[in-house]
């Protein structure tokens, strides 16, 4: 992973402390700081954790702070931790927590950023306009994805299940054509449109545009 620095961005120490080494992180509620050092400590010299918690009542919300020494330390704990952490370079210390927070889980972009691609980690989050969701045609938990490129089954599951509920990814490959084709399923029908909405047209790789339909999966689509 490179990092590229902005030279209007300020000193180069002033980056490292503000953007480059901190990583937020989405844990079991039952995990202390200790948990999160032990966890995170394998990909380099952490200065500290910290677990947000509820103001009111103490508990953790399931969300982190992990700060190590070095950017290349950052950028290893993001590539290389496990997917359900969900990974992504904190924001700079004068935004607020909250503030963060409610990006993380709402801000939907439709470009990838590496792993920080801030998809809405549950479908019921995800701020629909009423218009969009008054899909015409019949929805359902299964997907087909076409291209004009070939895909590589990793890749596709790795982008398929930013959105939750995955349950599989099969990519099918055509002896005659250089084109792609795949089955995705989720485990719920809003899983699914979420994808749909997201995914259709998406680039993937850049300039290889991805056509996402619904596939009858034999359910009552009405509901």
């Amino acid at each position: 992973v490179f990092i590229a620095q902005s030279r209007a961005s300020g000193s180069h120490r002033d980056v490292e402390d503000e953007e480059l080494t901190r990583i937020f992180v989405m844990i079991p509620k039952t995990y202390t700081e200790e948990d999160l050092r032990e966890k995170f400590k394998m990909y380099g010299d952490i200065e500290y954790c910290s677990i947000i918690k509820n103001k009111t009542t103490g508990e953790s919300k399931g969300l982190g702070y992990v700060r190590y020494l070095k950017p290349s330390q950052a950028a290893r704990a993001i590539e290389e931790c496990d997917r359900s952490y969900r990974a992504i370079l904190a924001e700079p210390k004068n935004k607020s927590s909250e503030s963060f927070e409610h990006d993380y889980y709402s801000n939907m972009r439709p470009e990838l950023r590496g792993n920080t691609l801030p998809f809405c980690m549950q479908p019921e989050f995800c701020g629909f306009e009423k218009a969009e969701t008054r899909i015409q045609e019949p929805v359902s938990k299964r997907l087909s994805v076409v291209s004009r490129l070939p895909f590589i089954q990793e890749q596709l599951f790795a982008l398929f299940d930013l959105v939750p509920g995955l349950e599989y990814c099969d990519v099918q490959r055509d002896p005659h054509t250089n084109s792609g084709y795949a089955v995705i399923q989720y485990s719920t029908a809003a899983s699914a449109i979420y994808a749909k909405y997201k995914l259709h047209g998406f680039e993937y790789p850049p300039g290889n545009r991805l056509t996402v339909i619904f596939l009858e999966d034999g359910n009552d689509s009405s509901e």
